[in-house]
């Protein structure tokens, strides 16, 4: 039975090595998947899903004027789908996430999402939030504070070091940007 899946966590997770490894061990025993991710985050690569591990596949792209489930289609018509691997699933809109649960529930296809639960305000993005009303199952990716304990938030930094409270919801970054961290040192970080 097919099914929506939202993998979630904070930066630095590896949200990206679970769905390539995912994607791989679908293709491992001769199976098909399809993936997607972010016209507009290039960090690995234009058409690329790329983990700071090291690894890297080839993906369409999707950005907020994609119908995704016309691609889901377009693409199921072209030979079999295992399944299909949404990278970057912040950043989908709440249409598109509600075409991914229409394509698992109207095509028979399993549909696993992979991104951040919260942006760097704490606050929920729009595609996190659809996919935590809709999906079917959910699963957190979990990394660690510096403290030791578990992350569940993330602080934008600026050049200094300084945490940014302030800012638009999305700007593509990696370790030089964005640092994880427990909800009581992000707290202490934003000065709340």
């Amino acid at each position: 039975m097919a099914k929506l899946y939202f993998h979630y966590s904070t930066m630095n997770a590896g949200k990206s090595t679970l769905l390539l490894q995912a994607s791989y061990n679908y293709r491992e025993r001769g199976m098909q998947t399809y993936l997607l991710t972010a016209a507009f985050d290039g960090r690995a690569g234009d058409g690329k899903i790329g983990s700071r591990i090291g690894i890297s596949s080839e993906a369409d792209t999707y950005d907020n004027q994609s119908d995704l489930f016309e691609m889901l289609e377009r693409r199921k018509k072209q030979g079999p789908v295992a399944c299909v691997f949404v990278d970057e699933a912040q950043f989908l809109t709440k249409d598109q996430v509600w075409q991914l649960a229409r394509a698992v529930d109207d095509l028979g296809l399993p549909v696993m999402c992979y991104g951040l639960r919260v942006d760097f305000r704490g606050e929920l993005f729009p595609g996190s939030a659809a996919l935590l009303a809709l999906a079917d199952e959910m699963r957190e990716a979990r990394t660690i504070c510096f403290c030791g304990k578990k992350a569940t938030m993330v602080v934008r930094q600026d050049a200094d070091g300084n945490a940014l409270k302030d800012g638009e919801q999305v700007q593509i970054g990696g370790n030089e940007t964005y640092v994880s961290l427990c909800r009581r040192h992000w707290r202490e970080a934003v000065a709340d």
